[in-house]
């Protein structure tokens, strides 16, 4: 699973946590989140500013 960070907050999409409160259940991978989703925390980055993270 991958992780990946808003640049405007550090905001982080993780894909085996999902984000309940936006719709996307534990384990929803990045590609099925919307183009048009925005940042849930800062609101100004869309998914496509998002930078993907080192896997640890």
């Amino acid at each position: 699973m991958s992780r990946y960070r808003c640049p405007g907050c550090d905001y982080v999409y993780d894909e085996r946590h999902g984000h309940p409160h936006e719709g996307f259940p534990a384990g929803t991978p990045w590609a099925e989140v919307p183009d048009d989703w925005c940042c849930p925390d800062c609101g100004v980055r869309e998914k496509i500013d998002f930078e993907p993270e080192e896997n640890e």
